[in-house]
């Protein structure tokens, strides 16, 4: 599917979404619409018999009048009637239910006819000219039972069905869209509120980010301002491109991978700081200044990286951090590995921040990633693929 394709469908789809049925489709719109639907089809079936048959003024409102009446007492009893008891049923009984009703209502549109035929040929109606001539007589003289035997509703199946066929399908049709569209209403609005969910979950992340944070880093300041690190400088500039990032650039659903990437590897360099030099703490981020305009959700993969530092480099003879990130054929990979206590389980490693980044994927990236977490012997493993886009 070519992208103006994709946004054309998109683009129809939320019209449809918006479209409100409820409100058109009111008690008094409905009943307008039907009288205009009748309306326009008997004066089309007076024109035919006029024009095609030859009748008489008089003959042709006749028949148009108990033509139309038959079609509307069959369309009005399946929808009104008969279809809500057909689909209360199961699939099996749907489907049976559904073969049944055809043969009986062409029974009852059969059964009309001929008491029409019988009322106008005892009120002195016939048709005196034309093809039709005497068929008002004949279909009176026939007994109830000739005029519905097997072959007589064979030959006027295919009539029925011509006759019907239309209203059925505008019916259909409509109810089909209406359902499609409050479908897609509904859809919307639990996306919306999964979205504002999320937001508040970002929200409540940089809040918990920027104290604690904040507070082991300003530390880690105090102890190279005293030793007059040269450092210094680079770790004041690191936090401040931190803080701006995520008070200010993150408000968006996308941003540039390239400031998602800085910001993650100055948040590890940061975290790095706490740690001996002797720790095993390696870092691969790529810092291509050209990354083809690529874009990612926010913070996407903080909390993976935050429990690293947090559970990892405890107390396992083996500590160590390993975090990897590449970028090939606009798809993102991220792994992460840390040692881990024993006593440590998933569900606390992870909680509800890890719960919230797979929400945030399905929603944002839906058959567009694959995460895999696992908890193996003293090391916990997280790897992220994401099929990035190149508009926000």
């Amino acid at each position: 599917m070519s992208q103006d394709t994709q946004v054309f469908s998109s683009y129809l789809t939320s019209k449809i979404a918006e479209f409100d049925f409820e409100r058109l489709y009111t008690k008094t719109n409905r009943m307008l619409l039907h009288v205009c639907m009748w309306f326009t089809f008997s004066v089309l079936l007076l024109l035919s018999y006029i024009l095609a048959y030859k009748l008489s003024l008089f003959n042709a409102v006749i028949l148009t009048i108990r033509m139309t009446t038959v079609n509307m007492l069959v369309f009005y009893l399946f929808f009104y009637v008969l279809l809500s008891k057909i689909l209360a049923g199961g699939r099996n009984k749907i489907i049976v239910l559904l073969i049944i009703s055809l043969p009986f209502l062409l029974f009852i549109w059969i059964a009309i006819t001929y008491f029409f035929s019988h009322l106008y040929h005892a009120l002195g109606f016939e048709i005196e000219n034309g093809e039709l001539k005497g068929a008002i007589k004949m279909s009176a003289d026939q007994t109830f039972l000739q005029a519905v035997s097997f072959k007589r509703m064979i030959s006027q199946a295919f009539i029925v069905i011509s006759i019907l066929s239309p209203f059925f399908f505008v019916k259909i049709l409509f109810e089909i869209s209406k359902l499609y569209s409050k479908t897609l209403k509904i859809q919307q609005e639990k996306a919306s509120l999964e979205i504002e969910n999320i937001h508040i979950e970002k929200n409540f992340l940089k809040a918990q980010l920027n104290p604690h944070f904040l507070f082991n880093t300003l530390n880690n300041l105090y102890g190279l301002a005293i030793k007059k690190d040269p450092a210094t400088p680079d770790v004041i500039v690191n936090l401040s491109d931190i803080m701006s990032y995520t008070l200010y650039e993150s408000n968006t659903e996308k941003v540039f991978l390239q400031k998602e990437l800085e910001f993650i590897k100055n948040y590890s360099e940061l975290e790095k700081m706490r740690y001996p030099a002797d720790k095993k703490i390696v870092l691969q981020i790529p810092d291509e200044n050209n990354l083809m305009g690529l874009y990612i959700a926010p913070l996407l993969t903080f909390t993976f990286i935050e429990n690293a530092f947090k559970y990892g480099l405890s107390h396992n003879k083996e500590q160590f951090i390993y975090l990897s990130i590449k970028i090939e054929d606009n798809q993102f990979y991220f792994h992460l590995e840390n040692d881990v206590d024993d006593h440590v389980s998933t569900k606390e490693f992870g909680g509800i921040g890890i719960a919230n980044v797979q929400k945030r994927l399905q929603l944002l990236y839906p058959d567009k990633h694959e995460l895999r977490i696992e908890n193996l012997q003293h090391k916990f493993v997280v790897s992220l693929k994401i099929n990035l886009t190149t508009h926000g």
